[in-house]
């Protein structure tokens, strides 16, 4: 739209004789679709994105999250399940391959370290007893367990047949509560 309206306002005030337009025309046209190209080209090789979020700089790369230096954050849902077996956690989510393949030390070890680390008053919700497979203390979205390098949130909720789901005003509160304490770790 900008070279459109670079190239409407130029043709106000310039004329362009009748036989040069048809030729004109063609080569503006072959402009613009190599740089429509170009421009689509680019974004698809795109290997890194840089956004700043609130004064927080995010990068967004393509490649192996766990090769990555910095801080990585890993999705849990609302209890902070460690439980992979393909019911609670799918060995193939991000969350699974964590557990799985890099996590430093026992899965149990993580359990307890979550369950005596001292949150905020506002990040522990309930208890689910009712709860038959998992974890029981539930915390509100965008909670952060740091383990290492590694940023643990809590992302996603989950119902009673330990289905993961997030409505856009849950997505939109966990962006809040989650960029809220990543200042705070980096403060």
């Amino acid at each position: 739209s900008t070279i459109s309206t670079i190239f409407s306002l130029f043709l106000i005030f310039v004329d362009i004789p009748t036989e040069n337009k048809l030729t004109l025309g063609i080569i503006f046209l072959i402009i613009l679709f190599l740089l429509y190209f170009g421009i689509w080209f680019k974004s698809n090789n795109l290997s890194e994105v840089n956004l700043d979020v609130e004064g927080s700089i995010v990068t967004v790369k393509a490649g192996d999250l766990f090769r990555q230096d910095g801080f990585k954050v890993i999705a849990f849902n609302e209890y902070f399940d460690t439980q992979v077996d393909d019911v609670v956690i799918s060995h193939n989510s991000l969350n699974g391959l964590y557990i799985d393949n890099y996590l430093a030390g026992s899965v149990s070890d993580l359990d307890h370290r979550i369950s005596n680390h001292h949150f905020e008053e506002d990040e522990l919700l309930e208890v689910n007893h009712k709860r038959k497979v998992g974890k029981t203390q539930k915390y509100s979205l965008g909670t952060i367990f740091v383990n290492s390098d590694y940023l643990l949130t809590a992302f996603s909720k989950f119902d009673d047949k330990n289905r993961a789901f997030l409505t856009m005003p849950d997505y939109l509160a966990f962006l809040i509560n989650f960029w809220d304490k990543v200042n705070r770790i980096y403060a």
